[in-house]
């Protein structure tokens, strides 16, 4: 990691750019992705029902090209996302080592999906998933909110060639409401909650109440 070095370096993303460039090379030379100059703004307003609880809305499609290119024809990059290119219809089966069998569907759970934004870096789909490769990870470990991220990035991992590490999707600590703990709501860390003098016992106990009390 950053703190402790290791093989597979440089460990902060900030230095990796080269790696996710290849990656997105890859990707368009394959005709897997495709240039796109939407705004969140815009795709928002071109839904009927954004999709309940995810981050990224069901893209509408509106810069789809009708057939699969390499991108050659973009002459610059700037303000310009590029989306991976889903066949719509298939289905994507996570087979998690806790909640079991998951599936999800192109084009109805999820659509074509960022990997490289309008800013200028690699999307989370795409970090994550050349960092995982790059790094030799086998078992990735994540809250269950990004299950439906992960039958997205499986295609990335087949789209790219990677071995694909197994999966294990855990339940998220939540208030009184059911809500999600998450500090862009400013819900304590865990390590306030240390601060604070709980035990690791009692922080347990206390995500095992909320996650009962959700359902």
């Amino acid at each position: 990691g950053p703190d402790v070095g290791g093989p597979y370096g440089p460990y902060d993303q900030s230095a990796r750019s080269g790696f996710y460039r290849l990656a997105w090379e890859t990707l368009r030379r394959a005709g897997h992705i495709y240039p796109c100059r939407c705004s969140r703004k815009d795709i928002l307003a071109n839904l009927n029902a954004p999709h309940e609880g995810d981050d990224e809305p069901v893209y509408p499609g509106t810069c789809r090209p009708e057939e699969r290119g390499s991108g050659d024809e973009v002459e610059g990059v700037e303000n310009v996302a590029w989306r991976f290119r889903v066949s719509d219809g298939e289905s994507l089966t996570v087979n998690d080592l806790n909640l079991g069998k998951r599936v999800f569907v192109a084009g109805a759970d999820f659509g074509d999906f960022v990997v490289w934004r309008r800013d200028g870096l690699p999307s989370y789909h795409l970090a994550a998933v050349v960092d995982d490769a790059a790094m030799c990870i086998t078992e990735v470990v994540r809250g269950e909110d990004l299950l439906r991220s992960t039958a997205r990035q499986r295609l990335l991992i087949r789209a790219l060639g990677f071995p694909e590490p197994a999966y294990l999707h855990c339940p998220l600590v939540r208030d009184e409401s059911g809500r999600r703990l998450a500090k862009r709501d400013g819900a304590m860390s865990l390590r306030a909650l240390r601060a604070r003098g709980l035990s690791i016992r009692e922080m347990l106990a206390l995500a095992a109440v909320r996650n009962v009390g959700s359902d």
